[in-house]
């Protein structure tokens, strides 16, 4: 269980988030939401740790990751995909996938790891690493360059690493940003299908109301860098706070029709 507690971060006077507590469970996907400059970004960069706050906590099955650096937070359990891909551009396809793998299993073993073992290990990462490409649907461009690849693949791609971190939490800033009307749906069939794993918890930022109504269990919405709603997709979509931050559309008052 994923727990941010009066998480705030000041930048001089302006204050972008505004003492959040939230808790995340497994086997739901939350989508954040608000107007541009809500704070949904700086709010998932506090909790993955690209920035540091200025108050409150993050927890992660009650451990406390405040004051983890991000790649710490990684091999604590927390997977950030970003809205611009974060890949290693000259190394090919499955490359990326076996750093990622090997990446993990030190972790895993960092006490007892040598150099031989890394080597003598390395067909069982590459069958791992050709395993998770197999269920990203992208084992025919193993041997690929990453830089060769159109967007709608790194998107891929970069579940495809998060998947190999084996990660408890996965964050999806605007996975779709940036993808033709052919792409989007790859992606989002494999948000699907993380879905089906009931230990995982899966955290979306998106501006596209569609996707959002289709594929989350709940939905926050922060406005001003504070949580103003929080709770099943159709009634926060519904709700007057929300169709006034967010869809800029003031409430009706009583007895009159929109």
């Amino acid at each position: 269980m994923l727990q941010t507690n009066e998480l705030t971060v000041r930048f001089g006077g302006h204050v972008a988030v505004n003492a959040v507590s939230c808790t995340f469970a497994p086997g739901t996907l939350t989508a954040i939401v608000g107007p541009n400059g809500a704070g949904k970004t700086t709010y998932f960069n506090l909790i993955s740790g690209q920035l540091k706050a200025s108050s409150g906590t993050v927890t992660l099955y009650g451990q406390s990751l405040s004051g983890m650096s991000a790649s710490a937070r990684t091999r604590a359990g927390l997977g950030r995909a970003f809205q611009l891909t974060n890949l290693f551009p000259n190394l090919t396809v499955l490359e990326n996938v076996r750093l990622a793998v090997q990446a993990t299993r030190q972790g895993a073993h960092r006490h007892g790891l040598n150099l031989w073992s890394i080597w003598s290990d390395h067909k069982a990462l590459v069958q791992r690493a050709e395993e998770i490409l197999e269920a990203v649907a992208m084992n025919d461009k193993a041997g690929m360059p990453v830089a060769s690849l159109p967007h709608g693949d790194q998107r891929k791609l970069e579940v495809a690493l998060l998947m190999a971190l084996e990660s408890k939490v996965f964050m999806f800033d605007e996975p779709t940003a940036g993808m033709s009307t052919e792409e989007a749906p790859v992606i989002l069939n494999l948000i699907r299908q993380l879905k089906r794993d009931k230990t995982k918890t899966i955290l979306l930022v998106e501006h596209k109301m569609d996707v959002v109504r289709e594929l989350a269990d709940r939905i926050i919405v922060l406005h001003n860098g504070a949580l103003v709603a929080d709770g099943e997709p159709a009634e926060v979509i519904a709700s007057p706070v929300v169709q006034e931050a967010y869809l800029g559309v003031a409430p009706v008052p009583a007895g009159e029709t929109a």
